[in-house]
């Protein structure tokens, strides 16, 4: 029987692609019958599929429309759009005319795009559909550099109600040329250390920085990646990562191409559970939130069974991390050992059917694992392996392997990048994926990056004798939520105190999958602010609680809509006794005693994440 896959030799080598459209390139030559991409039509209700050969045509055409727009090499387009092969097709197409691509994630704030577009300098921005526009139009309105505005999902004549320097919005269906039947897509860039894409993430100056990656630290860091985690033309990665995040553009888009896999992008988070068992994926790359929210499902549906399925599921994990510890040599072999074939068919296999049956292996990144979810998935029989890495690095530094796993830490390095401790024990980073620096901002990177090529974190960690590296803390208070987003917590507790009302502000958020804020309250201003809410100003009073927080949380977003959509604050607590030195709750130099706090208001802390 003849394989529906073409005989294809190993991976694509960085020197063979050179840049990241050669990587297309390379790809499309080696196996254009093979399977790209899946998407699923929601007009006819199915799944499709795109071979390379078809994305390829696709991307002449996408081409061709930009090359109308007298864009030259090194300018810089944008694109807020869901995951898609839209998001491929257009950024293939800039990469082989030299164009600079700057993602953005599309329920970004409006005011956030905006300073990033002015700061970037972005000529063409393609979006997802016409309901962003309106909102990005008001905060574009002083932008000059801006001449495009492209629309996937408008209908034809759906601009002529919008215009930004007098150049129409315009519908994807509008800017497209016909079928270009034979035109071949132009690779005009063979330069690996030009610029290929600009990638925005959090700073410490509450606006967000322009991390600069080359063609060559990308490609660079997907080879190591595939070093470390073979991906072949036999696997299919689902994609529900954004591709604005690094960890997704990197590790679930470059390096599944490298090796010639195909990338099925899934619905939406709500539909990810029927895509598993749908698409049926071989490979899971994630932050931890997914595999927390999976880990929550299975508690609750034990809870609500009979007293021996619970046992037997945690007997069936203990027996299964046991056999998993042995097989890493770190445990001898047990007698328990010899009930998993059964424990595997009665829970194990049953568990891991409804992530669709095929899953070899996953990944997490962005954020660190609790180590009970982390337990549960490899006492599973699914291997779930760590790494850690930062958008300046491309993003990956370090990662477990199959064979040598130990889920408390994020593995040693991948192939050719360095680590050592700097001051403080700050991990520092050298080699070819460490970013050309921070756009417009060399003082910025300057501040990260050594004169010999040492990038510094700023997180705190430890290596063992193995070279495995742990991060044990972070030099600047950033809170990262179990999406893999960072914020930094100073800025944005300056921007709620601008409103009189609030003393003492404090955001939450470590390991959460959204931010929270423990505040104090200006009693004065309180009064005056039920008063004029005809609230009894008593904030003990239980009957007000749901109303106190609605207005609170208004008057916090008023404040914090500069910061970017996913530092969304959504839930508030109001604490009676103001932090002092006196009660340990601040410094002797007036700093919040962070850890001190949590610790103190932990059952408040836990009642704005119930159930979550």
């Amino acid at each position: 029987m003849e394989s529906k896959y073409e005989d294809i030799a190993g991976i694509i080598e960085v020197e063979q692609a050179n840049t990241l459209d050669g990587l297309f390139r390379e790809r499309t030559r080696v196996s254009p019958k093979n399977i790209a991409y899946r998407d699923y039509d929601v007009s006819k209700g199915e799944w499709r599929s795109y071979t390379w050969e078809q994305m390829s045509q696709a991307i002449s055409r996408w081409q061709a429309a930009l090359a109308r727009e007298s864009l030259v090499r090194g300018d810089r387009v944008a694109i807020m759009v869901k995951n898609c092969p839209e998001w491929v097709m257009f950024e293939q197409a800039a990469l082989g005319l030299g164009i600079v691509v700057v993602p953005f994630y599309v329920e970004d704030r409006a005011e956030n795009v905006a300073y990033m577009l002015s700061d970037a300098g972005v000529k063409i921005l393609l979006l997802e559909n016409s309901e962003q526009w309106p909102k990005l139009s008001e905060a574009c309105q002083n932008e000059q550099a801006l001449q495009r505005v492209v629309i996937i999902n408008q209908q034809h004549g759906g601009s002529v109600n919008h215009s930004l320097n007098n150049d129409p919005v315009i519908s994807l269906v509008d800017w497209l040329p016909a079928q270009m039947d034979g035109f071949q897509v132009q690779h005009l860039n063979n330069d690996p250390n030009s610029l290929a894409t600009i990638i925005y993430t959090s700073g410490t100056t509450g606006k967000p920085k322009g991390v600069m990656l080359s063609h060559h630290n990308i490609l660079t860091n997907a080879y190591s990646c595939l070093q470390v985690i073979p991906v072949t033309h036999e696997d299919l990665l689902l994609s529900f990562l954004p591709l604005s995040h690094t960890f997704e553009r990197t590790a679930g888009y470059y390096v599944p191409m490298m090796g010639g896999a195909t990338i099925a992008y899934a619905r939406s988070i709500q539909d990810l559970q029927e895509d598993l068992l749908t698409l049926r994926p071989t490979i899971l790359i994630s932050v931890p939130r997914i595999y927390e929210r999976v880990y929550a499902g299975i508690r609750a549906k034990l809870a609500d069974g009979p007293e021996f399925s619970k046992w037997l599921f945690n007997f069936a994990v203990t027996v299964g991390y046991s056999r998993f510890e042995y097989q890493q040599g770190r445990d001898s072999w047990r007698l328990t050992h010899l009930f998993w074939p059964l424990l595997n068919k009665l829970v194990a296999d049953k568990v891991l059917q409804k992530l669709g049956g095929r899953l070899r292996l996953a990944m997490s990144g962005g954020a660190a694992l609790p180590a009970e979810v982390s337990r549960i998935f490899i006492g599973l029989g699914l291997p779930i392996l760590q790494g850690y890495g930062m958008t300046e690095s491309s993003p990956v530094v370090c990662a477990n392997r199959e064979d040598n796993n130990l889920p408390t830490s994020a593995g040693p390095c991948i192939p050719g990048v360095e680590v050592k401790l700097g001051e403080n024990n700050a991990l520092l980073i050298r080699g070819p994926n460490v970013m050309q620096g921070y756009w417009n901002n060399p003082e910025a990177t300057r501040s990260v990056i050594s004169a010999d090529g040492w990038l510094n974190s700023g997180d705190i960690a430890s290596i063992d004798e193995e070279g495995r590296i742990t991060i044990t803390g972070r030099l600047k208070e950033i809170i990262v939520l179990s999406t893999g987003e960072k914020v930094p917590p100073a800025d944005m507790e300056v921007a709620i105190m601008r409103d009189p009302l609030f003393e003492q502000v404090m955001l939450i958020g470590e390991g959460r999958s959204y931010l929270s804020v423990l505040v104090i309250l200006n009693g004065d201003k309180w009064e005056k602010v039920a008063k004029q809410h005809k609230l009894d100003p008593d904030l003990l009073n239980h009957a007000n609680r749901e109303k106190i927080e609605e207005i609170l949380l208004a008057r916090i977003t008023s404040q914090t809509r500069e910061f970017p959509g996913y530092a969304r604050i959504r839930r508030v607590a109001w604490l009676t006794e103001p932090w002092a030195v006196e009660n340990e709750m601040l410094t002797p130099t007036l700093k919040l005693r962070r850890g001190k706090i949590l610790e103190h208001y932990k059952t408040e802390v836990e009642e704005l994440y119930e159930g979550h």
